[in-house]
């Protein structure tokens, strides 16, 4: 099998059968196709022939070109699931990258904006123009529901349930959940679903199920959206850079803030890992630590 090939194929299944985003396949592409440019210029053609000596030479070259803790880390992970594929599929004997474990630094803690700070915000979509109500609707649902920038831009009408107030989320891994849908969000699309898209769709002659759209009608994208909270920012009167996450991050920093559990935020952000909330518990702690600083006497 060439390298071509097993890179394909390998790519196909995270596609197919594990449902990974096209972010995420990029990043295992990008990923294997420097490690075959590595092979290359190191006198070894195939993949499947790497043995631990390899993957010893490959990390020495990894940290002489600078890179970080965690992109090396992250690339010997996309190697060691390739080779765990092959091993799998028979294409090899042993995973050369089974013992090669790095540990991370110490994860960034989410940034999110406080309460005062989401008002702002939503103060600066006020407006009745079609993209007015569009802007409103997408706030109110990044932040309402804290879902994934990729799940809000793929939302369709048909997975909208104003009677029970939750949306049917398609998220990472192929995996459906539940997650609410608050009074403001519910309020906010219909204005949306019947004036402003009702405008832009009928304007432009489309004819789509997805609830977001650009201007003109077309579904938008992850970086549309990006794009669009960027220009809120702007508008605002916030002295801050905004990343579609940080409304994620907002949500659920806000739930535990008030008195959530930590499983429940977790099903709602549809982690796999509990460790994987976990971080949030830590924006929380530090959130409480500078509301002691700030206004306790013996501070």
């Amino acid at each position: 099998m060439t390298n071509d090939a097993a890179i394909n194929e390998f790519i196909s299944y995270l596609m197919t059968e594990r449902g990974y985003s096209e972010k995420t396949k990029e990043a295992y592409q990008r990923d294997l196709n420097d490690f075959c440019r590595f092979l290359e210029n190191s006198g070894e053609a195939s993949l499947l022939s790497v043995d631990h000596l390899d993957v010893r030479v490959y990390l020495a070259f990894l940290n002489d070109q600078k890179y970080s803790r965690n992109t090396i880390s992250r690339k010997i992970a996309s190697l060691r699931s390739f080779y765990q594929y092959l091993l799998k599929h028979k294409q090899i004997k042993e995973n050369p990258f089974s013992y090669v474990h790095l540990k991370k630094k110490q994860a960034r803690l989410p940034r999110f904006f406080y309460e005062k700070e989401i008002e702002i915000l939503f103060d600066s979509v006020e407006g009745d123009k079609p993209l007015d109500q569009r802007n409103r609707a997408l706030l109110e649902v990044l932040y309402g529901s804290g879902l994934r920038v990729s799940e809000c831009a793929n939302l369709t009408l048909s997975v909208i349930d104003f009677d029970n107030s939750v949306l049917l989320i398609h998220g990472k891994g192929n995996k459906d959940r539940y997650v609410p849908l608050g009074s403001y969000a519910a309020d906010a699309i219909q204005e949306f679903v019947h004036d402003g898209r009702k405008y832009l769709m009928d304007h432009f002659g489309k004819e789509h199920d997805f609830l977001f759209v650009n201007h003109r009608g077309d579904q938008i994208t992850a970086t549309g959206i990006e794009y669009v909270l960027n220009q809120i920012i702007k508008k605002s009167s916030l002295n801050s850079d905004i990343h579609p996450h940080m409304l994620r991050h907002t949500f659920a920093t806000h739930l535990l803030n008030n008195g959530a559990d930590l499983r429940t935020v977790q099903e709602l952000l549809g982690h796999a890992n509990l460790s994987t909330t976990q971080i949030y518990t830590h924006v929380t702690k530090e959130s409480l630590q500078k509301s002691y600083r700030s206004f306790h006497p013996r501070a």
